[in-house]
């Protein structure tokens, strides 16, 4: 299957980073496609398109702020927090492919790995979206790295 994401902190420098890292390994390893939005005090990083959003099976939102919606209006929507994301990004995934109505490929029940945190809803318009900066993701992703501050969030 193929999800967009967003991932978003109030400061968006390093757990906003560390939620879309291990969302994109997830679903790498699970045979998914993903491609993942990050927005932080910064702006946003490796902007979704109108294409990338269309052509998505399912969205997944893990933000401790709020994350305007109005992109994946009509679309199944999977809604949690960064610490989901971090902590269980293979059950946001599953929760996605669930509300997607696709088969998740033998991997666990969503139901089962979903946390009193997390909510599934469609999305609605939001009429108050933020103006969009765009910049590349750059750094250092190597799982030495993402392990220590996976570590440090826990």
């Amino acid at each position: 299957m193929r999800f967009v994401a967003v991932t978003s902190c109030p400061t968006g420098i390093a757990h906003s980073q560390m939620a879309a890292e291990n969302l994109e390994q997830t679903a790498e390893r699970l045979g998914h496609d993903i491609k993942v939005e990050v927005q932080g005090a910064m702006g946003q990083e490796n902007e979704l398109s109108a294409d990338d959003i269309a052509a998505a099976d399912a969205a997944i939102i893990a933000a401790d702020t709020s994350v305007s919606q109005d992109r994946f209006e009509g679309m199944a929507l999977v809604k949690g927090t960064v610490k989901d994301a971090v902590n269980d990004a293979e059950g946001l995934i599953e929760q996605a492919i669930d509300e997607a109505g696709g088969d998740d490929g033998g991997a666990a029940d969503a139901d089962a790995a979903a946390t009193p945190d997390e909510t599934v809803e469609t999305a609605e318009p939001d009429e108050t979206a933020a103006a969009e900066a765009t910049a590349g993701r750059d750094g250092d992703q190597s799982e030495g790295l993402f392990a220590r501050l996976k570590q440090l969030f826990s």
